[in-house]
């Protein structure tokens, strides 16, 4: 039997070589190793500028902070995500409107996001599930149409002068939408370099922003160092240049800068990561090719599907019961393969139900999670590995008559 895990890290010599540079080098916090991991994100988004930060989640609070969000205000999600996505709204005291998802789709439902905007509406934050990109030409229409009762809070939102958007494109470093990378779509494009992302630095995140805003890009880069590092308008790199220690409070911010020791983990990703997408889209072929004709309905063939990061394998199993689906990932377990769901809802949580959520006004979602399944995609599977997935789990799923 074997053990397919469901998306352990890719990790090399090479990473190894220059995580041991780093600690060698006796500068292993925020430094010259995470400004170059900075620009090549940037370079790689064509954006002008990057902040990098402890985690995505980070990013994206200081995104809201950045745009002076808060009380009184209300951004627009929705419940088909991580917690993440969403606590970060209550995390700065705006009000969290929770769009459901159009019939048969991992998006939200453009209609309903038109219906719920107001003159209170500062933001919008659409997920990119398993690195599809979302309709941002779509959505950026919508938000157009409402300018004319936008009101701004700070110059940034002025500057932008609608609501403004923040992708949630924790899985969509590498993906394109009508040959526009991710990152040069939305207004704030915030990616996750978690240990189980296409290309990860352990735990960390980072922001881009569009350069089409013309917003002075280093104000906003500085802005974002402020509040991640406690306000304190020099790092500890420029801190220990002999003499220039004095420093200033500007504001009070937050504790979430990325590491070089980090850094360094990114750098080395990077160097393989155009080898790491096509090795993610050969698996994604042979899911398709054996899948083909299933009972299952692929996410990876929605139309958009050559221009994803193939972050996640996303399935739905046609017909087949919340209990069948649970029923099947045990089946999996019990041959060495682990699989996964994404996403249990918000509104089915705790947290979320307390504070009045309730998924029965959110039936799309409901029924695309009910019988969603995610299949292991990942680096260290091999094509063989991919075949056992593809060939068990059709096996399974047609013995299953629940």
């Amino acid at each position: 039997m074997r053990n397919i895990k469901f998306s352990p890290p890719d990790i090399t010599e090479t990473e190894i070589s220059y995580i041991t540079e780093v600690l060698k080098s006796n500068w292993i916090t925020t430094g010259t190793k995470t400004k170059e991991f900075e620009t090549k994100l940037s370079a790689f988004c064509t954006t002008n500028n990057t902040k990098c930060m402890s985690s995505a989640t980070a990013c994206l609070e200081m995104t809201l902070r950045l745009l002076g969000i808060g009380p009184g205000d209300e951004v627009i999600t929705t419940p088909y995500t991580y917690s993440a996505t969403c606590s970060v709204i209550y995390h700065v005291g705006a009000r969290p409107i929770m769009v459901d998802l159009a019939p048969d789709s991992y998006e939200m439902d453009y209609n309903l996001l038109d219906s719920v905007i107001n003159s209170n509406t500062k933001a919008i934050i659409p997920v990119d599930i398993g690195g599809i990109l979302c309709n941002y030409t779509k959505i950026i229409n919508i938000l157009e149409s409402h300018k004319h009762i936008f009101s701004f809070s700070n110059n940034i939102q002025k500057n932008i002068g609608r609501i403004a958007i923040i992708a949630d494109s924790a899985h969509s470093l590498g993906s394109k939408y009508k040959n526009i990378a991710s990152g040069s779509w939305a207004d704030f494009t915030v990616f996750s370099f978690h240990a189980v992302k296409n290309l990860t630095t352990a735990e960390g995140g980072a922001v881009t922003w569009n350069p089409k805003l013309n917003l002075n890009d280093n104000e906003i880069y500085d802005y974002l160092s402020l509040l991640s590092l406690h306000g304190q308008n020099k790092n500890a790199l420029q801190k220990s240049i002999v003499g220039n220690w004095e420093y200033d409070i500007i504001l009070l911010g937050y504790k979430c800068n990325m590491t070089d020791i980090h850094a360094a983990i990114g750098l080395a990703q990077f160097e393989r990561f155009g080898a790491l997408l096509q090795k993610r889209k050969k698996i994604v072929e042979i899911y398709n090719q054996i899948l083909h004709n299933s009972q299952v309905k692929i996410y990876q063939d929605s139309g958009k599907s050559g221009d994803s990061s193939n972050h996640l394998y996303i399935l739905n199993l046609v017909s087949k019961t919340e209990d069948c689906r649970n029923e099947i990932i045990l089946k999996m377990a019990e041959i060495g393969i682990t699989t996964n769901v994404h996403y249990k809802p918000l509104p089915m949580f705790t947290a979320y139900k307390k504070k009045g959520f309730d998924i029965n006004f959110f039936p799309n979602s409901y029924k695309m999670y009910a019988n969603e399944i995610t299949l292991p995609l990942h680096t260290s599977m091999s094509c063989d590995d991919a075949e056992y997935v593809a060939v068990n789990f059709k096996k399974i799923l047609e013995k299953n008559k629940n």
